[in-house]
């Protein structure tokens, strides 16, 4: 387990006695494909680290619809950060998007833990600082960009100037949540890119063919940070 700890930025700087003592108090947890794991307003006693499979953080609306905020994949944490609250509970719903497996860690006791080492305490600020730059810069993303340029700079960050090629593994009205645009709308973004000749999907593939005018699309500067929005594959054109 200790291994399978270190595979996580939040975890991988611990020492071996630290690992040891998280490892003590961590129990495993299998989820099938669209099973819950915790509602929101629940107590938030665990925070976890997901090991297998994908996991959606969203919120409901008063008349149940979903908002998707976060996709987790593997070698991430999430719900960390409400250790350090009294009395806290989750302000999302969390469920697997696929069969997962994920580490549930005790976050009292990791709390608890913080306490005893400065050093600690500053390797966790560095890895929340760095997690709450990168939503800083998907707010920038959901408010000052369109539908059309929220696609395209999802695309760029997914895939790596190295490859062409991404397969994505999240339905279509995730994906959409995620980016805050409707289903029909990101079915309608998709068609136009490869339309123009930009992007080419087939099925669950997706390939960039001209990656400078999709970053004209994306409106990319300099100066703007994106953000790293979790995805993986599925028919682009599926609900």
């Amino acid at each position: 387990m200790i291994d399978e700890l270190k595979t996580a930025p939040l975890l991988a700087g611990l020492s071996h006695d630290q690992l040891e003592r998280v490892s003590q108090h961590a129990t495993r947890v299998t989820l099938g494909a669209e099973q819950l794991l915790f509602s929101q307003g629940d107590p938030a006693e665990r925070f976890y680290l997901v090991l297998k499979g994908q996991v959606q953080l969203f919120r409901l609306s008063p008349g149940g619809a979903e908002k998707v905020i976060e996709l987790v994949s593997p070698g991430q944490t999430f719900a960390e950060a409400l250790m350090f609250l009294n009395a806290p509970r989750y302000p999302v719903c969390a469920g697997a998007l696929a069969p997962s497996e994920l580490l549930s860690l005790d976050a009292r006791d990791f709390a608890l833990m913080l306490r005893e080492s400065v050093d600690t305490c500053f390797l966790m600020l560095g890895s929340l600082s760095q997690r709450l730059r990168g939503l800083i810069g998907e707010i920038d993303n959901l408010t000052m960009h369109t539908a059309s340029s929220r696609v395209a700079r999802y695309l760029l960050v997914k895939v790596p100037p190295e490859r062409r090629s991404l397969k994505l593994d999240v339905r279509k009205g995730v994906l959409a949540s995620r980016l805050s645009i409707q289903p029909e709308t990101f079915s309608r973004v998709v068609k136009e890119l490869a339309g123009r000749g930009i992007i080419e999907v087939h099925g669950a593939e997706v390939t960039i063919l001209d990656r400078a005018v999709l970053g004209e699309v994306a409106e990319l500067q300099d100066n703007v940070e994106l953000g790293q929005p979790s995805s993986g594959p599925v028919d682009l054109l599926r609900d």
